[in-house]
Order: C-alpha cells, then sequence, then structure tokens
C-alpha cells in the first residue's frame, strides 16, 4: 500500500508542477510585457519622434492581447504601408496562383509568314521586361511568322486615366511615378544612359534602353574637364512618342550616368518596343504601330502568362513597386467588377475585402490609391495589425502574404536594417516613406519565441528622415527580444547608441585617403568591405568617406545613398573635418559632391543637408561660391522640392541659402530657369500658406539676386538697383525690366 501513495499523488504533483510552471511564465511574461513598454515608451520620448505625431500598435498573435498602444487609433499617412491593404485584397480576390494574360492575335492565318494585324491585348501584366518581350517575339518567330504590316495594341482592359489620384500632386518625370497601363513595358520606365566624349568639347554619348522609334532624344550635353558634371535629363510627352532631353556638362572621365524615367504613353512604348524586337528577328513590319481594338473574329496566335501573383507581389512589397500596385488596383477593378478596370472600381473591392472579410469598416479610414503615393490615404496603425492580424490566420494565403514582405537585414527594402540586433531574420515588414513620413509595420517573432504583428506610422517629423528610420528600428529590434536574457531595454539602448567619435586629424586623413581610392574604383565587388567599415567606423568624418565610396560603388542601391545621407551633417565634426581634410589633400571635400547629386533628383534629406551647409560654409569663399552653383543646378532639376524645403528651413539658416541660390542663379544668366515657373506654380497654389511663403520667397530672392549683382554694376545702376521695388528686380536683366515667364 505504501508503494501506491506516490503513484496516487502523481496527478496533483503533475497539475501543481503544470500550474507553478504556467506561473511562471505568466510572471516572465508579464515582465517581458512591461520592460517592452518601457522601451517603446523611451524611444518615443527622444527627439524627433516626441515632437511628430506617431502611432504605434503592437500586438501577440499567440495571445491575442494588445501589448502596447499609443495614437493606435490615430488616422495617419502610412505611405507605402498602403501597399499591404492592395496586397492582401489581391490575394483573397484573385488567389496566389493568378496570372496575368497578354494575347497576340491576327486578322487572318499566316499565308507566306505574312499578316496584315498583329494585334496586341494586354490585361495589366506588370511584370513584362525588354528581355520577356525579346522571348515573346521569339516564340512569334516560331509560329512562322516573317512580315506584319501594322501593329495594333489593344489598351481597353483599363481605362485611359494615367494619373492615379495623388500622384497630380507632383509634377515629375521620376521612375516612381510611372503611369499604369493594360499594355506596360520595364514598368513604364526607360532607362538612359550618359557617358562622356573622348576630349573636353566633345558631345555627350546619349543612349536610350530599350531603343525604339518611340524615343526623341534632343541632346546638347558636353563634355567638360570641370569638375562637377552639370546634367539635366528630362522626359516628357510629344504626341504619340516621348521626348528625352538631355542638357548641360559631363565631366570628362566620370562614371557613365543611369537613370531611370517615366514614360507617358504606355501602349505606344509597349508597340514600338515589340516593332523594333520584331525587326531585330528578322520578322518585317512595313507599316504602323497604333492604338485600336482587337477585331470579333482576330484569331490567337500566342498566349503569354507571367508569374503567379505571389511572385509579382514580392516584387511589390520587398521592392516597395508602385507600379505595381496602381497595376494590382485597376486590374481587381477589370476583374472583380468587369472591365475597363478603374482606380476607383479597384478601391471599392478593397473596401469590401476590407470590409466583409477583415472587419475593418468603410468609412473609417481613407484610401484613393494602391501605392500610398503622396498625401493621399489615411490609415490608423490598430487597422493595419487588424489587416495583420486577419492575414496570419488565412492558411491558404499566410505563407505568401509573409513571404512579400521584406526581412531585415537580409532583403527588400529592410535589407541594410536592423544589423547587429535580434531582429535581424526574425522581423519581416513593409517600409513607408515620404517627406515627413515614415512607416513600418509587420510581423516578428521574439527571441523567446512569441509571434507579433506592428505597425508604426509617423507622420510631420522636423528632422531627418534617418534619424526617424533609427527610432522606428529600435521599437523593431525590441519586440524581437522580447523573452531574451537580455530583454528590450538593452536592445533600445544599443540601437540608440551613436558610438561615434571624432579620432585625431592625421589618422583621419589616412584612413580617408585609403577609403577614397577604394570608392573611385566603382567596383561592386568592394560593397560588402565596405559595409563592414562602414557599421565598424567610429570616426563620423571617416564615416562619410566610407558611405560615399559605398555610394559610388553602387549609386542604384537606395540604401547606399541611405547610408551617405545618414553620415553626413553640416556640423563642425563631420564638415568642418572633412574640409580640412580636402584641403590638406588638395581635393574635393568628400560626400559633398555626391550629396549634391542625389538633391539635384529630389532626394528630401540631401536637399536639407544642402541647405544646412549654406550656413557651415561661414566666410569660406571658395565653398560658398561651389555651394551657389550647386543650388542654382540642383533648382534646375527639382525646383518643387528645393522650395518645399526651404519651406521648412528656420529663417536664418533659410536666409543663407536663399542668398547663395540668388549668387548662382546670377551666375548662370538663365531668364528661362524652371526655379521661376515652381515658385509661380506655388504662388497660385490652393495651400494658403504655401502660397504666402512663394510669395514671401520671391520677394526675398530678388532683393538677394539684386545684391548679388550690385558688386558687379556701375554705381549708378547699382544705386538704381537699391531703390527699386524688390518686387520687381530681374534676376538676370536690369531691375526695372522683369522677364521671368508669367511676370
Amino acid at each position: 500500500m505504501s508503494r501506491l501513495v506516490p503513484i496516487l499523488a502523481l496527478p496533483a504533483l503533475l497539475f501543481a508542477t503544470a500550474t507553478a510552471a504556467a506561473e511562471g511564465k505568466t510572471l516572465q511574461q508579464t515582465a517581458d510585457r512591461e520592460a517592452l513598454r518601457n522601451a517603446i515608451e523611451e524611444v518615443l520620448a527622444r527627439p524627433p519622434l516626441n515632437d511628430a505625431r506617431v502611432g504605434v500598435q503592437i500586438a501577440s498573435l499567440d495571445t491575442g492581447e494588445v501589448v502596447y498602444a499609443s495614437h493606435a487609433d490615430d488616422l495617419l499617412n502610412p505611405a507605402s504601408n498602403v501597399k499591404l491593404f492592395t496586397s492582401a485584397a489581391a490575394l483573397a480576390r484573385l488567389g496566389p496562383e493568378y496570372r496575368y494574360q497578354t494575347e497576340f492575335l491576327t486578322d487572318a492565318p499566316i499565308k507566306d509568314g505574312k499578316v496584315r494585324v498583329l494585334y496586341v491585348r494586354g490585361k495589366g501584366d506588370p511584370t513584362i521586361t525588354t528581355e520577356r518581350l525579346y522571348n515573346m517575339v521569339s516564340e512569334l518567330a516560331h509560329t512562322g511568322l516573317k512580315e506584319v504590316h501594322d501593329i495594333v495594341i489593344d489598351d481597353t482592359w483599363f481605362d485611359d486615366d494615367r494619373v492615379p489620384p495623388g500622384y497630380d500632386q507632383e509634377d515629375s518625370d521620376r521612375a516612381y511615378m510611372a503611369p499604369p497601363g493594360a499594355v506596360s513595358l520595364n514598368w513604364n520606365a526607360v532607362g538612359i544612359f550618359v557617358r562622356a566624349g573622348e576630349k573636353p568639347g566633345d558631345p555627350a554619348v546619349v543612349e536610350i534602353d530599350p531603343p525604339s522609334e518611340f524615343f526623341v532624344v534632343e541632346s546638347s550635353l558636353t563634355t567638360t574637364g570641370q569638375r562637377r558634371s552639370r546634367l539635366d535629363v528630362r522626359s516628357e510627352p510629344l504626341g504619340d512618342k516621348q521626348r528625352v532631353r538631355v542638357t548641360g556638362t559631363i565631366t570628362l572621365g566620370r562614371a557613365s550616368w543611369v537613370g531611370w524615367k517615366k514614360i507617358d504613353n504606355p501602349p505606344m512604348y509597349f508597340g514600338y518596343t515589340l516593332k523594333a524586337l520584331l525587326q531585330q528577328r528578322g520578322v518585317k513590319v512595313r507599316g504602323r504601330v497604333k492604338l485600336g481594338q482587337v477585331a470579333p473574329d482576330a484569331r490567337l496566335l500566342y498566349l503569354h502568362q507571367s508569374d503567379t501573383l505571389d511572385l509579382v507581389l514580392k516584387k511589390l512589397n520587398k521592392d516597395s513597386q508602385n507600379f505595381i500596385a496602381e497595376q494590382l488596383l485597376k486590374t481587381l477593378a477589370a476583374e472583380v467588377k468587369g472591365p475597363p478596370g478603374t482606380t476607383q472600381k479597384g478601391v471599392e473591392v478593397v473596401e469590401e475585402f476590407l470590409a466583409q472579410d477583415v472587419g475593418i469598416a468603410r468609412g473609417t479610414y481613407v484610401m484613393k490609391n494602391g501605392s500610398g503615393l503622396n498625401d493621399t490615404n489615411r490609415f490608423s496603425p490598430a487597422q493595419t495589425t487588424k489587416l495583420l492580424c486577419y492575414m496570419a490566420k488565412q492558411i491558404p494565403m499566410m505563407p505568401e502574404y509573409l513571404s512579400t514582405l521584406g526581412i531585415a537585414g537580409k532583403d527588400g527594402t529592410v535589407r541594410r536594417r536592423f544589423e547587429g540586433t535580434d531582429a535581424v531574420g526574425r522581423l519581416r515588414a513593409k517600409t513607408g516613406t515620404l517627406e515627413n513620413v515614415s512607416a513600418l509595420s509587420g510581423y516578428v517573432v521574439g527571441v523567446g519565441g512569441e509571434r507579433f504583428v506592428f505597425s508604426i506610422m509617423v507622420n510631420d517629423y522636423d528632422r531627418r528622415a534617418g534619424s526617424v528610420i533609427k527610432g522606428l528600428d529600435a521599437m523593431g529590434a525590441a519586440v524581437a527580444a522580447v523573452g531574451g536574457s537580455e530583454g528590450p531595454t538593452r536592445a533600445v539602448a544599443e540601437a540608440l547608441t551613436d558610438d561615434v567619435r571624432p579620432g585625431s586629424l592625421d589618422e583621419a586623413r589616412a584612413r580617408i585617403r585609403t577609403y577614397l581610392l577604394v570608392g573611385r574604383q566603382a567596383d561592386k565587388r568592394n560593397i560588402a568591405f565596405l559595409r563592414t567599415a562602414w557599421r565598424n567606423e567610429k570616426d563620423p568624418a571617416v564615416r562619410v568617406v566610407v558611405a560615399e565610396s559605398l555610394y559610388r560603388s553602387d549609386p542604384q542601391d537606395y540604401l547606399a545613398a541611405r547610408a551617405l545621407l545618414d553620415s553626413f551633417s553640416a556640423t563642425p565634426e563631420v564638415y568642418g573635418r572633412l574640409r580640412q581634410v580636402a584641403k590638406d589633400l588638395e581635393i574635393d571635400v568628400p560626400g559633398v559632391s555626391s550629396v549634391i547629386d542625389l538633391a539635384a533628383e529630389g532626394n528630401p534629406d540631401a536637399l536639407a543637408h544642402l541647405v544646412d551647409l549654406a550656413k557651415a560654409t561661414g566666410g569660406d569663399e571658395g565653398a560658398q561660391k561651389e555651394l551657389a552653383e550647386a543650388l542654382a543646378d540642383v533648382s534646375r532639376t527639382a525646383p518643387t522640392e528645393l522650395l518645399v524645403t526651404l519651406r521648412r528651413t528656420p529663417p536664418a539658416d533659410r536666409e543663407a541659402a536663399i542668398a547663395l541660390l540668388a549668387r548662382g542663379f546670377v551666375a548662370a544668366a538663365d531668364p528661362e530657369h524652371p526655379f521661376w515657373a515652381a515658385l509661380k506654380r506655388a504662388m497660385g497654389a490652393v495651400d494658403g500658406e504655401l502660397s504666402a511663403f512663394a510669395r514671401q520667397m520671391e520677394t526675398t530672392l530678388s532683393k538677394k539676386i539684386a545684391e548679388a549683382r550690385a558688386p558687379a554694376l556701375p554705381a549708378e545702376t547699382s544705386a538704381n538697383a537699391e531703390s527699386a521695388p524688390a518686387s520687381a528686380s530681374s534676376p538676370l536683366d536690369p531691375p526695372v525690366a522683369d522677364t521671368r515667364p508669367g511676370g
């Protein structure tokens, strides 16, 4: 009987043990939650997040509880986090196995290798590239096709509205503004390759990829021996074709400049490229490329199918591709509600999905486009986490949805973020970036194994994006550290600590010389080495040079540019020391030229750095002259963006920048400078504050131009300039005659 006592007591013992374990787990979980809340609060209490509008929500997928929330129900601009909603609706309504189809048809059977009309009917495939189109042409050639008279492009699966809501807020030819179209190619953007001639004065070489009759290239670009190139590349509609204008100078010996610009007529772009590739493949095209509809009795010659939707969505979310998002929205419209697909009908499909499936009621958010571009959409962090929680429970869709998100430290737009934290490999998220908007939402598995969803949205911050991104990453790293021995507090401390300190100038000079040599090689094989060096470098001035070398090794890498902009500053510790080293080595100040290049592309952080430099140049005449020329050049290619930057700059810094901008305008001597047109548009803006600022800017700039011109004018003319009204001062002509466009 004595042996039976332990056996009979075993269930109670096991229950007590399990209860103790559960209580221990609960206590540990409570401690983890408290540590996470404290860590998040610490991040939010620091600038610049403490002065911004920030919404945060973190929830446990395992327990369903909201672990942390702050202003989680506030409707904020989510930027590209809108793509989470677009892609979820696409998976739900189209299915992960959905494929786009592009049909090639003829008006009659091929006879002696000839057809009168080759039709192309597209249904919105966003993945067709030049290479894929060439493969389609090969398939057509294998059908026996040898001669075509006309090529007719049927673009009617979508409507012909090329400007989604929000896109109209920005007058730009940049590739991320590419229009949607049922028949599209290369994300409706074109590659422009520019390289210098053999000697100063020679015309530069301008090449278009893919080349075709669709493009009319007008170039006055010349080769120069000057130390900095001054390129202005523009893409604009020209009837059924596209004009590419290239002006300015390119420095002899400089690496080729490569840029992508949007095109404005997707079906004709596709059609002319198809014609060129057919001819390249040996198929003659005798007639025209034109728009039209497929004849009712047309015969299918070849059917091209895209990759499955789950693979398309990886390109959408990992690379944050605006074009794919807008194509998807119109695809949803056409497939669910019938052609032609429109943006409005696509939004309705997403709204129905959110209301019927996810439980997010219509009218509680604002969705106008599929990409999140510009100031058009409003969602809350709570709504975003609700969507993420819903998708996590959908077994048929969850693997595909999760796989579309960037993996921290591994790929996508977060491949260079979270390095050295527990979030690497554990966090999958969608980024969002606009002017004064940063967002990050997704999934993360804590070190202890608990699964979380999170959404963080930051609006209206007044500092560089880099400091905001650092705060977002610190919060993501804190969630990933839950359940670990060091916990969220340590993760935040490490993420926010700037372990950089100036070393001796002699040592910095030696290391800068080395990294400059590496950067001049412009070799992508050096990227891994430079990434490691940038991550471990403690001297802030040297860190800028490493980052610039990284950027020069791959100018098309957004994250390399991000590293440079995060490292650069106009402070004495960085810019001041770089100027001294440049003087000692008899070179240009490292970092500045690349910042100017990025500013000329409209990068907001680069523009802010450029404006900061105006005050930091002090009394250095050489630096001021260079910066004056740079501001005039940048205002040529990014006039609206520069105006926005100046508006957000503190008055004292703005005045210094405007004075140098005026000097640059006087030196440029260009009465048709694009900045004046941008300023005039801003003066007539609906936004009263913007209009008022533009008018003030016009007055101040005119006055500064008169002051900049005065030393070079005869005494009598100079006196007249001082007595003339500031608003009547022309930057290029005598003060009494205003020749700026529009007055």
